[in-house]
């Protein structure tokens, strides 16, 4: 009987305990960017803007973003740096980096999902698309 009691009292502080504890929640990108220093050249007569990101140093390596706008749409995104030392690296990237680009042209902003197994790619895809966007806009 005392045992059913300490394994029912140590299951109900258990539970208490995990209830209690905060979810994690990704900060607003727009927020958590420092003051954009990308370079940017415009082309005079097109209304087309090409700007580079900045640098975001992820736990696996420095993640860049490069991004066209036309007439005030964001028209392409390519990668330029990003994490390829080992072969789990490009793996990764291979699949996690075409999926960014699409939701980021689709979204026409950096409020774009996670990749699934590439967590620290896609936060750092993130940050440097919101920087070269309002690098774009300012």
């Amino acid at each position: 009987m005392r045992r059913i009691v300490l394994a029912s009292a140590a299951t109900v502080s258990g539970m208490v305990l995990l209830l209690s504890l905060k979810p994690h929640s990704t900060p607003d990108v727009a927020l958590a960017v420092p003051a954009p220093s990308g370079s940017a050249s415009a082309g005079v007569s097109t209304g087309t803007k090409t700007v580079t990101g900045d640098t975001v140093q992820t736990r696996w390596g420095p993640v860049q973003v490069r991004i066209t706008v036309k007439s005030g749409k964001l028209t392409d995104v390519t990668a330029v740096t990003y994490p390829t030392d080992n072969p789990r690296d490009q793996e990764i990237n291979s699949y996690a980096l075409p999926r960014l680009r699409s939701e980021a042209l689709q979204a026409q902003s950096a409020n774009i999902d996670t990749v699934s197994g590439a967590t620290y790619t896609s936060d750092g895809y993130r940050q440097s698309l919101q920087s070269a966007l309002d690098s774009a806009r300012g």
